[in-house]
């Protein structure tokens, strides 16, 4: 059985005021396209998961933070088809500016305990239990 490359994304929990989290969907066209994740992306060659999730809530949603503003909560490992994704997520709730989908994506501040209402990847999904448990 030959070896899957293991992948790190980086994953981010946007907290606003209310306890709410932000979930952002994965536009068409993309891989697990229609499903709702936490925003963030691949951690690149040279960068830190922290650096790669301040680069991609600029990119993704326009929102603004710093590495001290991350906190790590838990992450994923997770074996897909013909990948394994190892994500850490972190718990961010000092940042700037209104989220908006850059991307042509749709977003939703949503209570965790109201988490399981919307389709995500199986990555993702276990993910909501630290969320609830937290907020």
């Amino acid at each position: 059985m030959a070896k899957s490359s293991v992948i790190l994304v980086a994953a981010c929990a946007l907290v606003d005021a209310d306890g709410r989290v932000l979930l952002s969907q994965r536009p068409e066209g993309k891989k697990l396209a229609g499903l709702w994740e936490f925003p963030g992306g691949k951690v690149e060659p040279g960068e830190t998961p922290e650096d790669a999730l301040i680069r991609e809530l600029m990119e993704e949603l326009g929102v603004t933070t710093k590495a001290d503003c991350l906190a790590p909560l838990t992450f994923a490992s997770h074996g897909y088809e013909d990948f394994h994704l190892l994500m850490p997520l972190y718990v961010c709730r000092r940042f700037e500016g209104p989220a908006r989908g850059l991307e042509g994506q749709a977003i939703k501040w949503v209570k965790p305990r109201d988490m399981r209402a919307y389709p995500m990847p199986p990555a993702d999904e276990p993910l909501i239990s630290h969320l609830i448990d937290l907020l």
